[in-house]
Parts: structure tokens; C-alpha cells; sequence
């Protein structure tokens, strides 16, 4: 394990196990230790997968001087508290997406992290994928001539999951599918976005169920985009040019590239790599970061978590939907390096006192774990 980074994950959930798994194998990285909220979970979980560290507080999980890198993996609601926690204690970090409630506390986690000189960087994964570096040379090749619309939909029946439904947990299909289809725009379009107008249904509790969002760019181009936690969709990305159109086939975890002439006559294909879960890239990306001293990942820079928090909050502002406190938030207190488990217990028990740990994400937990799992070492 010499030379490798020690990567401590937060939140023992399911997509803390897919990392856990992820780490297994990844060039570069390790995983040392699991924090939860329960030390009866958080060991359960290092026993199922191998982890040497278990710990039942997120504050002795960042406070281990072995750990350099927190994977944070918990729900939308606790990001903001999670990160700056893990910061305050020196680690670098690398956050599920949503990145945050909002683009204010995004910013405002950015800001901290560039005054520890730490990492930080949002784990979208699909931003980190080579399959989506070809696509974009797709795009640029002029294969189908100049490229004016695109559409893309994400879609899983999952209303009966508490994170979804909650809005105390930062639920709703925006912030864990929407997420999805307007990155794939961004990374086909880019984001000089001049207007977006959306529609969304919504549960009892006011939390939206299903969106549908058009976006037009200062050039002319447009994206609509659906996104819904009713149903399963086919998860497909079209993008549509003067001389013929591309198909991605699923824009949550790209299985293959579709180019199409305009005569519907198939002209190139394009399989993504083998790969072990999809995640080992993100890591990757994170550990070649961390040896070079970056402050942020060429492949997610800050400014693109920003720029989709943002569209995300007008999407929100539009429809009417809120999250309960999420403008109430301030930076915690640094933590101690040298201090008892009893006082990092007792912290933690007053000042993150929420939910037990969860799965934030959706459409990994669906998707890259058993649809793919062909694709897995």
C-alpha cells in the first residue's frame, strides 16, 4: 500500500459500498478507513469489505492523520456540514453529487477549501469518464455537421425512497436525476445558457417528483431535458445536427456512442472502456490532483459545479421549491487533531444530529452496480 492515498469514506450506505469496492482495485488509492453515525454499521461495513478503520463518528473518521482523502456519500442535506467538517481537519475532499443544496453553500465550501489549500471536487462521475471525452471530440469532428438541439431523459421509479420524498433530506428528482441530464447538456453544449423555463410535478410534501426543462443558449442551440423518480426511462441522449445525430446510450453511465448520417444510416460506433464500477476515475483524477497540488480536478472544476448549482437554484426558484434551512448554515467550528473520542463523540451528537447515513446518489445504486456489472473486474 506504500505510495497510495488513504481514502476514508462517509456514510456507509450504498454508494459507499460501491466505492469501497471501487477502491479494491484503483491505481493509486486505498481504502483505509468507513465513518457512520452507528460503530455497529460503520464495522459491518469494513468487515464486508476489507476496511481496516471503522469508526461511528464522522469526527474520529477525519481526525485519523492516516487518511488524506474523504469520500463524502451522504445525503444532499448534510453535504455542506460533511465537507466543511472534513476540511476543517485537513483532509482533501471529493463529494457525491448533488454537490450542495445550493449554489451558495458551494460556493462558500469552495472558498474554504481554497483557504486550506485542500481539494475539492464534486464526484460527478460521468464528468471523469473517457467515453465522454470521445464524445465531445464526436461533437467537434463536424460528423453531423453543426450540432442545434439535444435531448436527453433520466428516469427510475423510486418515489417509495425516504431521500427522494423528504424534503429535510434535500429529495426530489432534480437534484438526484435532474443533475444528470443537465450536465449531459453542459458537457455537449457548454453553459452560456440564456434561458431555461421548467414544469415540474410534486409529491405531498412539496418535493418534485418530475421536470421538464428546456434550455436555450446564447447561440441558438437547445436542450429539453426530462428527469423523473416516477419511472424507468430509457436514459437516452440524443444530440442532433445539420448532417445527422448522435446517440448516447444511457447519459447516467455511457454504455456506447450512436452516429447517425442524415439518412438514419448508422456511420460510427463507439463502446466505452471495460471498466470496474465507473468510479476508479473520479479517484484517479483525485489522486493525480492531490500529487500535483491542485486545488480542483481539470475534469470538475469548480466553476461547472457552480454554474449547474445555479441553474438547479433557478429551476427550484421557478417552481416553488424549497429545502427546510438550507440558507442556514455556517462554517463548523476547526476541529481538533488531538482531542478524546468522548468530545468528538459528544460534538457530534450536538452539532450533526441528523439522519443516518444514506445513499445519495440514485442512479449509480441502480445502475452501475447491477446493469454494469458485466463491465466490473
Amino acid at each position: 500500500m506504500f505510495g497510495r492515498i488513504k481514502v476514508g469514506i462517509m456514510g456507509a450506505g450504498v454508494i459507499g459500498g460501491v466505492m469501497a469496492e471501487t477502491l479494491k482495485s484503483t491505481k493509486g488509492a486505498t481504502c483505509y478507513a468507513i465513518g457512520s453515525r452507528s460503530l455497529d454499521k460503520a464495522q459491518k461495513f469494513a468487515d464486508k469489505y476489507g476496511i481496516k478503520k471503522a469508526y461511528g463518528s464522522y469526527e474520529e473518521l477525519v481526525t485519523d492523520p492516516k487518511i488524506d482523502l474523504i469520500y463524502v456519500a451522504t445525503p444532499h442535506s448534510e453535504h455542506y456540514a460533511n465537507v466543511e467538517l472534513a476540511l476543517s481537519a485537513g483532509k482533501h475532499v471529493i463529494c457525491e453529487k448533488a454537490f450542495m443544496l445550493n449554489e451558495a453553500q458551494a460556493t462558500k465550501a469552495f472558498e474554504y477549501a481554497k483557504e486550506c489549500n485542500l481539494l475539492l471536487t464534486e464526484a460527478m462521475w460521468t464528468r471523469y469518464m473517457p467515453i465522454m471525452i470521445k464524445l465531445k471530440e464526436v461533437i467537434s469532428s463536424q460528423v453531423i455537421g453543426e450540432p442545434t438541439m439535444l435531448t436527453a431523459n433520466l428516469g427510475y421509479n423510486i418515489s417509495n425512497k425516504e431521500r427522494i420524498n423528504e424534503p429535510s433530506l434535500g429529495g426530489g428528482a432534480l437534484l438526484d436525476l435532474g443533475v444528470y441530464v443537465l450536465t449531459f447538456a453542459s458537457m455537449a453544449f457548454g453553459n452560456d445558457v440564456a434561458d431555461i423555463a421548467s414544469i415540474c410535478t410534486f409529491n405531498n410534501l412539496g418535493v418534485d417528483m418530475q421536470d421538464s426543462i428546456t434550455l436555450r443558449y446564447a447561440d441558438g442551440k437547445m436542450a429539453v431535458l426530462n428527469a423523473t423518480a416516477l419511472a424507468n426511462s430509457d436514459r437516452t441522449g440524443v444530440i442532433y445536427g445539420t448532417k445527422g445525430y448522435i446517440v448516447v446510450n444511457n447519459i447516467n453511465n455511457p454504455e456506447s456512442i450512436t452516429v447517425y448520417d442524415s439518412d438514419y444510416k448508422k456511420i460510427a460506433y463507439h463502446k466505452r472502456p471495460k471498466q470496474k464500477t465507473g468510479y476508479e476515475y473520479e479517484i484517479e483524477a483525485c489522486v493525480k490532483a492531490i500529487e500535483e497540488k491542485w486545488l480542483e480536478c481539470p475534469e470538475m472544476p469548480h466553476s461547472e459545479s457552480l454554474k449547474i448549482m445555479n441553474m438547479m437554484d433557478f429551476i427550484r426558484k421557478s417552481n416553488n421549491i424549497t429545502f427546510p434551512g438550507e440558507n442556514d448554515f455556517e462554517r463548523n467550528e476547526p476541529v481538533q487533531l488531538i482531542t478524546s473520542a468522548h468530545a468528538m463523540i459528544e460534538k457530534a451528537n450536538n452539532s450533526l444530529a441528523k439522519t443516518e447515513d444514506s445513499n445519495s446518489e440514485t442512479t449509480q445504486e441502480n445502475n452501475s452496480v447491477s446493469a454494469d456489472s458485466e463491465n466490473q473486474q
